[in-house]
């Protein structure tokens, strides 16, 4: 298997499992390359995080990498008004010095009056990563406030996920280390008067049966409990998926599953999860399952019982999942994996349920990358997302033209 762990990444001790499962052949769809990341000078290269679009169409996204001082940068991606072929644009570079983040590995997010937020692994005033909002101007560019600097004390450390936002302004988000027993955390950012924001953390994930070492983001439902993933952690140390709940001014944790090292269950779950209206919990793994390539999972509101809806199965299906999953109109469920596909350079992946009440899902790789294809990108570790069109964008960490990662479409 192939490491997409950078430096800024965090190491995870990987379980050996020896598991099995079945994958519907590629079907060829139309992929385009839309940009190629360049190492060095003013470049950002090895994107690892999912893109956002806004409402014109552009896209915006992170490279952990990048800029003269290699701390990263955010970039925004234009369609040409004129021809064809897309602008790219760095909005912000991380430099890591006097305060600054770098080391960008998550994605972004808007809030309603257009300024993006995020979060970087390292550095800021403690060296242990923030949180920073960017907000354009009437000039066109865009002017950096770094919201929270983590590490002071025994805070929350490394924040390696994406972050969201609720109806009342605050942001909340995953550490990966950091905490009581240094395990990681969950954490509130909420505004302040001044313009200043309080930290908050709603969870230190501790040893014994808690998960541990949390790298993706959480989600919201409607009555403002969280869900997560832990990467490790749990009865079987493998993982943990686990819901957060407030009561009276503090937040109960409840481990909804622990994987199983069983040569069935899943393990080792780096994505975040996604919820349908129904409150199915659905999620990726990075191991596991029948074949040992990772799963794709739903657990369910009621019983929090688990099921497996695929189990990858190797070339020519995709191996290693990464990310998490999205949603379409229709119900169906597209992921990417690191790995895999026809030439082993990854994979979009399609997961269309069989039956009205989904109990039943059939795969289809989308795009193998890289195959017969040199300049093609490789090793997707991001999810993709949807634009107003059904048009499918993503990141790949590697391949392309200088082989430092792209930015690519897939139409439908």
């Amino acid at each position: 298997m192939r490491s997409t762990n950078f430096s800024v990444r965090p190491a995870v001790a990987l379980a050996i499992l020896t598991l099995i499962a079945t994958g519907t052949p590629a079907t060829s769809q139309q992929e385009k390359v839309l940009h190629n990341f360049k190492e060095g000078g003013y470049y950002g290269s090895f994107p690892g995080s999912s893109l956002i679009l806004d409402s014109r169409g552009n896209l915006y996204g992170t490279t952990p990498i990048g800029d003269i001082r290699e701390g990263g940068i955010v970039f925004q991606l234009s369609p040409k008004t004129t021809g064809t072929g897309w602008t790219a644009t760095t909005l912000h570079a991380f430099s890591g010095i006097a305060g600054d983040g770098s080391d960008p590995v998550a994605s972004l997010i808007f809030d309603a009056a257009g300024n993006l937020y995020g979060t970087t692994y390292s550095s800021g005033a403690y060296g242990w990563g923030t949180v920073f909002e960017l907000s354009p101007t009437t000039g066109g560019t865009w002017t950096e406030t770094i919201l929270y600097s983590f590490g002071n004390g025994s805070d929350a450390q490394h924040p390696g996920s994406s972050l969201i936002l609720d109806a009342a302004g605050n942001l909340y988000g995953t550490t990966y280390s950091g905490g009581t027993d240094n395990l990681g955390t969950v954490f509130e950012l909420s505004p302040a008067a001044g313009g200043d924001w309080t930290e908050t953390v709603l969870h230190s994930f501790s040893t014994g049966t808690d998960g541990q070492y949390p790298q993706s983001a959480v989600i919201l439902d409607p009555a403002g409990n969280l869900y997560g993933t832990t990467t490790l952690g749990g009865a079987y140390d493998i993982g943990t998926v686990f819901e957060l709940s407030p009561a009276d001014n503090s937040w109960t944790e409840k481990i909804l599953h622990s994987f199983k090292p069983n040569g069935h269950d899943g393990g080792i779950p780096f994505a975040g999860l996604t919820m349908d209206h129904a409150g199915n919990l659905y999620g990726t793994t990075n191991f596991g399952g029948l074949h040992g390539y990772g799963t794709v999972f739903e657990i369910g509101p009621a019983s929090q019982s688990e099921k497996i809806l695929h189990n990858f199965s190797g070339r020519p299906d995709g191996e290693y999942p990464y990310a998490g999953l999205i949603f379409d109109a229709s119900g169906n469920l597209y992921g990417t994996t690191t790995d895999g596909g026809t030439a082993g350079s990854g994979a979009v992946f399609k997961m269309t349920p069989t039956t009205p009440t989904g109990t039943g899902w059939t795969e289809t790789v989308l795009h193998s990358f890289g195959a017969g294809n040199s300049t093609d990108g490789s090793f997707p570790d991001a999810a993709v997302v949807f634009d107003a069109l059904g048009n499918l964008y993503g990141t790949t960490t590697y391949g392309g033209t200088y082989n430092d990662g792209t930015v690519f479409a897939i139409r439908p």
